[in-house]
């Protein structure tokens, strides 16, 4: 009975075209990018190089050995208050992560500056003061980490 209702879910994810997202070629062009950034230690930084290595993408020590510069021109988080209490106090913030990026090769502009924007709410508690800043933390991350995401499926997609 097990077997028989693994297999349903697995041809029903099939017939729909669901598949799993594994690794995403780069154009010939990004064989080996060089990263670019005013700031390398910020989260979308990393989590870029991470994900470009992952892919199986050899990244390039420097500009001139690489055969296209990803620039961040832009690398921006913070937060909003986003409501008040009857009491007075912050109830609700939201996390946002901008970014800014471009590509070029060979001295050309391959890809023009695009602007990438993702937000997160949480709920502030006065008891859990800590929590709320791990929390907001761990949100940056997990933005961090999916505008990286989308940076590469971006570039797959030249």
């Amino acid at each position: 009975m097990r077997l028989r209702l693994t297999l349903f879910v697995l041809l029903t994810l099939a017939g729909c075209g669901f598949q799993l997202q594994g690794r995403q070629p780069l154009p010939a062009v990004l064989a080996t990018p060089y990263v670019e950034a005013s700031d390398r230690y910020t989260l979308l930084f990393a989590a870029l190089q991470a994900q470009l290595r992952a892919s199986g993408t050899k990244l390039a020590a420097d500009a001139a050995s690489a055969s296209a510069v990803i620039r961040i021109r832009r690398d921006e988080t913070g937060r909003e208050l986003l409501s008040i209490s009857a009491r007075n106090r912050p109830g609700e913030y939201e996390v946002f992560y901008t970014i800014e990026y471009s590509v070029t090769a060979g001295g050309r502009e391959i890809l023009a500056p695009q602007r990438l924007t993702l937000t997160r709410d949480y709920v502030y508690k006065e008891t859990a003061i800590l929590a709320g800043e791990h929390e907001e933390q761990s949100l940056r991350v997990a933005l961090a980490e999916e505008l990286a995401g989308l940076v590469l499926r971006r570039l797959a997609a030249l």
